[in-house]
């Protein structure tokens, strides 16, 4: 019995709603790392940026994803760059159950996330630095994942489909 599946990508690749739909596929709770971090802060991850910079989020982040992956039971979306920092990386890889890497290509994440303010390290040449971020994190992302499903051109509840399919073939 599956008790955690953990979701990472970039920004845009659907996260979030593929989690939701994922965590009803499956019938098990949800969480998003980024609405929790918000939640302990009393304020939105830009405002933190603005207000504290990244580091004081990242060093947040890396706490409250290190208490979702001990504590929570369920789907766990993690925010686009929560897999980056060493400390996560190692926690995720010494955990043992799957790790799926929502992929997305820059025309859809564009579509989806608008390249807007709420995304602090994609402020200033959005499209540029999106690509920017996918060299750096692509291969981490590649090789914590048990799993790679793509949400080009998909509704999160038919990725959702394709995750709970992978998943039930492993089990």
């Amino acid at each position: 019995m599956l008790t955690k599946i953990v979701l990472i990508g970039p920004p845009g690749a659907g996260k979030s709603s593929v989690g939701r739909a994922l965590s009803k596929e499956l019938s098990m709770p949800f969480i998003d790392s980024d609405s929790e971090i918000e939640k302990v802060a009393g304020k939105t991850i830009s405002e933190i940026f603005v207000d504290d910079g990244e580091q004081i989020f990242r060093k947040m982040e890396v706490e409250i994803v290190s208490k979702l992956l001990t504590d929570f039971t369920g789907v766990i979306a993690l925010g686009g760059g929560a897999p980056i920092t060493l400390e996560t990386q190692q926690k995720l890889e010494s955990i043992d159950f799957p790790i799926i890497f929502i992929d997305v290509s820059i025309s859809q994440a564009a579509n989806r996330v608008g390249f807007n303010k709420d995304r602090p390290l994609l402020l200033i040449n959005p499209r540029q630095q999106w690509l920017n971020l996918m060299n750096d994190r692509r291969p981490i992302y590649e090789r914590l994942a048990s799993e790679i499903v793509s949400s080009d051109n998909k509704k999160p509840v038919e990725v959702a489909k394709i995750i709970s399919e992978k998943l039930k073939s492993k089990l």
